[in-house]
């Protein structure tokens, strides 16, 4: 009777050991799919109670990031992760947002860390400690898009907050920069500035797109523009392709008219060899359709401005009305 018992507890226990293993399975599994992060609900969903994810803390399977929300197997998640911890600690109407959401989506760079921006529809009592969170009255279906596994609010939006925080040449080179990268277009912008009427930001915005797209690539694109805007130049087309030979070349700027092209030379993108060929070859094509092409480098456009607008009249740039 004795040796039945045992066995019977062994066969539990082993039963156990399986049920428990299969729980950490489906955990690592739901973890996998989102950066490595899970909230209690998740947690409870794959079968855990409360008790076991309390003992798989203890045990350091799991590691708490906010309030019941968990990163899984270890607590160095990547930046994804924890945005998207801090998206799962402020509710079901937590969105990424302000410069989490333009960096997420690619069109705002930053080499400090930031702490985490969620916007939440409604009022919370509840503080998200190392969140930024802000409150809004309504944010529907348009104003927001998962972008890799995270709910962010859309780039129009993220660009409408944003405008209420930000003010001239910082706010500029963001809207440009996230129509450079195809993230947001003007119509886009102009359906959510009069879609949600006059806030704080949006007649800063509202000017900046009244202008027309500029969609600049990189940061020295924004300066040689403001550059070429200041010296009192017409406007030129801004990355806009043209085909020649059947090849696809972008210019970064470009008045068509005169034939004349600026490229915006950045030492990071053009000093090694591959590049250097590349730019020699988009140069001798251009250059047998008659198109002139000045290059301009950041110490040209910043320490020499005076000369590089002295050369954009010699070359021909049409003056601005």
């Amino acid at each position: 009777m004795r040796d039945r018992r045992e066995t019977d507890r062994i066969g539990r226990s082993a039963d156990t050991h399986c049920d428990q293993s299969g729980l950490d399975a489906r955990v690592a599994e739901l973890a996998a799919k989102q950066w490595g992060v899970a909230s209690l609900a998740e947690l409870r969903a794959c079968g855990l109670t409360e008790r076991a994810v309390l003992g798989r803390v203890r045990r350091g399977l799991l590691h708490r990031l906010h309030h019941q929300v968990y990163a899984v197997g270890h607590p160095n998640v990547s930046k994804e992760g924890l945005w998207l911890a801090a998206v799962r600690a402020c509710g079901a109407t937590a969105r990424l947002s302000g410069f989490s959401s333009a960096e997420l989506c690619g069109y705002y760079e930053s080499d400090e860390w930031r702490v985490p921006e969620v916007t939440i529809v409604g009022g919370s009592t509840r503080s998200h400690p190392g969140i930024r969170v802000h409150r809004t009255a309504e944010l529907v279906d348009r104003d927001w898009r998962h972008v890799r596994g995270i709910p962010v609010t859309s780039p129009a939006r993220t660009l409408l907050d944003l405008a209420a925080r930000l003010d001239g040449a910082p706010l500029r080179s963001l809207v440009r920069r996230a129509q450079g990268t195809h993230s947001v277009n003007v119509r886009e912008i102009c359906e959510v500035l009069t879609r949600l009427g006059p806030r704080k930001g949006s007649r800063r915005l509202a000017e900046i797109v009244a202008d027309g797209p500029a969609p600049t690539r990189s940061v020295l694109e924004d300066v040689v523009l403001d550059l070429i805007l200041a010296g009192g130049f017409a406007r030129p087309d801004v990355n806009k392709p043209i085909h020649i030979y059947g090849r696809r070349i972008v210019p970064d700027f470009r008045w068509p008219q005169q034939r004349l092209i600026v490229e915006a030379d950045s030492a990071a993108w053009h000093e090694n060899k591959v590049a250097r060929e590349d730019d020699a070859q988009r140069q001798a094509l251009l250059e047998a359709q008659d198109e002139r092409v000045l290059r301009v480098t950041w110490e040209q456009a910043i320490v020499h401005r005076t000369q590089t607008l002295a050369r954009l009249r010699a070359a021909g740039a049409p003056r601005g009305q």
